[in-house]
């Protein structure tokens, strides 16, 4: 056991906490109307609070519990049965702080998926979405790259969470939209606070230091590379936007340059721990055009409503950043990983498209089945009545902003005495 790893541990789940809760929550609730304020912030809480109990009865041990074939984990750690102070498999940190870490891990990733769906899902389909979703997509996967599994036996490389993370949030934010259906004012709506948004922005790229370099499990040399990775690719993600929306639109704009910044951070968190920092750099920076042609072009030429761009963003600079990673990692800097196509390992490639495809065919599938077990017992969407009124008001009863409530005559009815 460590003591300095493990209080860099507990300072890197400190941090995915706070970039989830209220950094996702912010970045997410700035970009949407004033009507769903409210609910898109309880998304995020909401999906922190049931994911972290689902992890403890039986999410966690799925991922991590002695191997079954390699596609799932046995009960051994059911109900954290066996989590204890002991240092956890070669590691120097205690199990209960491993275990810890992973709940914010698969908390905020579900969390991710509301930004495609938000404005129009219904509050009653949202809560058992986030009990079945970790458990039919997130488990499986995680298990296969991080708990021993087959992606893992194979040399798939996934340091802190592409496959895992971004594409099964990003495409399973996809797929829920498309099920759910458009929101009928999609076109008149703009992003009612940007300096929530920038704030949010911000507090993402502040807990990334900890979702990547966390991923490290320990102090020292790796962890100060990921963290430097880390932020010079989501410095390069920001430029990179600026300089297309710059040249393509003559208006270069605050929502714009941030998104990039965080495009450039999903990029590099597969390949955080396993590329160069020149490598970091061109990961960052191309992740910034993946995310705009995918959101400016592919989106509006498909006609899909993903909300807040979780699949633009999350998903396809995430699939770049599994497949750059095969192609910048390196050994010189991580003995555990291996060399990528640029240093003489062409198979690498294929291992990451493996994982890339896995991760993508599992949560089209799994998502599309949590969905339809859910609509069978409850309705995926609001009432066009409710979404025109809003969320706030019609599922919540909560406005984001009491500026009628001194004004009796136009003051909605549940504010008046």
């Amino acid at each position: 056991m460590d003591t300095g790893d493990t209080t860099w541990i507990i300072v890197a789940m400190g941090l995915v906490l706070f970039m989830h809760v209220p950094g996702l929550a912010l970045f997410y609730g700035g970009l949407v109307s004033e009507r769903n304020v409210v609910s898109t912030l309880m998304h995020s809480f909401v999906s922190l609070i049931i994911v972290s109990i689902v992890w403890v009865l039986w999410g966690y041990t799925l991922s991590y519990g002695a191997s079954l074939g390699g596609f799932i984990g046995g009960l051994d750690y059911l109900g954290m049965k066996g989590v204890d102070g002991a240092a956890y498999d070669g590691l120097t940190i205690p199990h209960y702080l491993f275990a810890a870490l992973q709940i914010v891990y698969v908390a905020i990733t579900v969390a991710i998926i509301s930004g495609g769906i938000s404005g129009r899902i219904s509050f009653k389909a949202w809560i058992p979405f986030c009990v079945l979703w970790p458990t039919i997509v997130y488990a499986p996967m995680a298990h296969a790259v991080w708990g021993g599994g087959w992606l893992a036996q194979m040399g798939e490389l996934d340091f802190a969470g592409g496959t895992v993370v971004h594409i099964t949030s990003g495409v399973a934010a996809l797929v829920a939209a498309l099920i759910i259906g458009p929101r009928r004012r999609r076109n008149g709506e703009k992003p009612h606070n940007i300096v929530f948004f920038l704030f949010g922005a911000a507090t993402l790229w502040f807990g990334w230091f900890g979702f990547n370099g966390g991923s490290a499990l320990a102090s020292g040399s790796l962890a100060s590379l990921v963290i430097l990775n880390t932020h010079v690719a989501g410095a390069a993600g920001g430029l990179g936007w600026l300089v297309i929306e710059w040249a393509l639109t003559k208006r270069p704009t605050l929502v714009g340059t941030a998104t990039g910044a965080i495009a450039g951070l999903v990029a590099i968190t597969p390949g955080s721990g396993f590329v160069t920092i020149p490598s970091a750099l061109i990961i960052g920076f191309l992740g910034a055009p993946v995310a705009y042609f995918s959101i400016k072009f592919i989106k509006a030429k498909l006609k899909y409503d993903d909300t807040l761009d979780a699949f633009g963003v999350h998903g396809m600079a995430g699939i770049w950043g599994a497949v750059a990673t095969g192609l910048f990692a390196t050994t010189s800097v991580n003995e555990a990983g291996a060399d990528g196509l640029f240093y003489g390992n062409p198979e690498q490639i294929l291992h990451q498209l493996t994982g890339v495809g896995v991760s993508i065919a599992l949560t089209v599938v799994g998502t599309y089945v949590v969905l339809k077990i859910i609509s069978i017992f409850t309705p995926l969407r609001v009432s066009e009545e409710e979404e025109i009124t809003g969320l706030d008001i019609s599922t919540h009863n909560e406005p984001a902003y009491n500026k009628y409530a001194d004004d009796e005559e136009i003051a909605p009815s549940f504010m008046k005495s």
